[in-house]
């Protein structure tokens, strides 16, 4: 994105964030079965507005617990929606904690909406800086002007004041006209009943605003003009509704963003707790200090290679094949041997060289993949041989998903989450991290 080096404010709406990344990465658990793939998805989509927005200051926000004052206003509001799964609720805490961890800004306002504290904000530091709302909530179209735009954090599409009117054939001023005309199903605001899109947006173009159109109503003729008439109160409400408020008492103001500072000691106990690989290994690849030194740990100088050359791949295999032990593991699409699908295999014939090899990652934009016929078929006959020995984490995993591949998986030697069980088998974890 190359407006990213410009000094702006971002307004993250993590209320849509933790539910885009809920349902778009498939189930992931600790050791111990806590739940952790919203936490990964939301905590990394952040990571990346930090390292393509450096000297913006970001702003994440969340729904708060509880009815706000647009459920007191109209009590069948957001009513059919179904109740938020356990499984993504106790996700919500953790990544509170991580974000504050991050030294990020974090707002959550009782008897409000993430919406509104997020028009307040943007009204705020608009007149200061260039403020960009990330979310794909389509309400957000009616805060857009010269110095705020929308950006969809899945696609990166953003819509200013063009594309709101493309989209929905209005001004952005006059969204909350448009929401309240035709309503808006998942928020279940009403609307006037038998007024759709095209509509909505030729009443609005032709009159001006709801109020207007109101004054009007005997003007309008038909079916449409009928249905205005009739449902007079309930077009009111629904544009009181679908209004964002932008006068929600924050006490925040622009130089304050400036005091936050990141925890790395309480940033990094956390993700080891979660058992979040991934994110630890991109904290030390940020640039930062080094994770290990952070923790006194003494450093490691290590070396991780991505396998994608046919000729590389097929050199490792003759040392492998020389090895007398080699570590091993399988990075798979479920935690379900019986469904699972091999995306990447990694093995390691000393403490401090590693290789992965890809073989059916979705996003093959990174790099080339090594074809899956191939790596299976040159990799069997090592698998297979008792002689190599392996090491592994939870190898009866692994056994149980190659034999789905027609590989017997042979010469096991050592399984160190057994280790860890004979080690302490009251232990709540036996995940690498712990």
């Amino acid at each position: 994105m190359t407006e990213s080096n410009a000094q702006k404010v971002i307004l993250v709406d993590g209320s849509s964030y933790l539910f885009r990344a809920f349902h778009a990465i498939r189930e992931m658990n600790t050791s111990s079965g806590f739940p952790t793939n919203a936490i990964r998805g939301v905590i990394s989509m952040i990571r990346k507005l930090q390292k393509d927005y450096t000297d913006s200051k970001i702003v994440v926000v969340f729904d708060a617990k509880g009815k706000t004052f647009r459920n007191d206003l109209y009590s069948e509001y957001k009513a059919n929606r179904p109740p938020m799964p356990d499984d993504l609720r106790v996700q919500i805490q953790p990544i509170h904690d991580i974000i504050k961890a991050m030294g990020l800004p974090l707002l959550v306002i009782n008897g409000v909406e993430a919406d509104d504290v997020i028009g307040t904000l943007s009204k705020k530091f608009k007149n200061i800086r260039e403020v960009k709302i990330f979310s794909g909530d389509k309400d957000f179209a009616q805060l857009v002007d010269k110095k705020t735009s929308i950006i969809n954090p899945i696609n990166l599409d953003i819509v200013d004041q063009k594309a709101v009117k493309k989209k929905f054939g209005v001004e952005p001023k006059n969204i909350i006209d448009y929401l309240a005309l035709v309503g808006d199903k998942s928020d279940n605001i009403p609307g006037v009943p038998g007024v759709g899109n095209k509509t909505a947006s030729r009443l609005i173009n032709q009159y001006g605003n709801v109020e207007k159109i109101i004054k009007q109503k005997d003007l309008i003729a038909g079916k449409v003009g009928e249905a205005i008439k009739s449902n007079l109160n309930q077009l009111i409400l629904s544009k009181t509704l679908a209004t964002i408020k932008l006068d929600v008492d924050i006490s925040i103001e622009l130089k304050d963003l400036i005091k936050f500072e990141s925890n790395k000691k309480d940033l990094i106990k956390i993700l080891k707790e979660l058992e979040l690989k991934t994110l630890l290994k991109n904290e030390s690849e940020n640039g930062e200090k080094n994770l290990e030194k952070e923790v006194g740990k003494k450093e490691i100088l290590t070396s991780y290679n991505i396998v994608t050359d046919k000729k590389k791949f097929l050199n490792i295999l003759e040392k492998v094949k020389k090895g007398k032990l080699i570590s091993f593991d399988l990075e798979t699409t479920s935690l379900d041997y019986i469904n699972a699908k091999i995306v990447g295999i990694s093995f390691a014939l000393n403490p401090k060289n590693a290789y992965y090899i890809p073989i059916m990652h979705e996003d093959q934009t990174k790099y080339k993949q090594l074809p899956e016929k191939l790596v299976l078929e040159k990799l069997k006959p090592i698998l297979e041989n008792s002689q190599i020995k392996k090491l592994g984490h939870n190898l009866k995993y692994d056994r149980n998903v190659l034999c789905n591949y027609k590989i017997s998986l042979e010469g096991i030697d050592h399984d160190s989450m057994l280790l860890s069980y004979v080690y302490d088998s009251t232990a709540i974890r036996h995940g690498l991290d712990s």
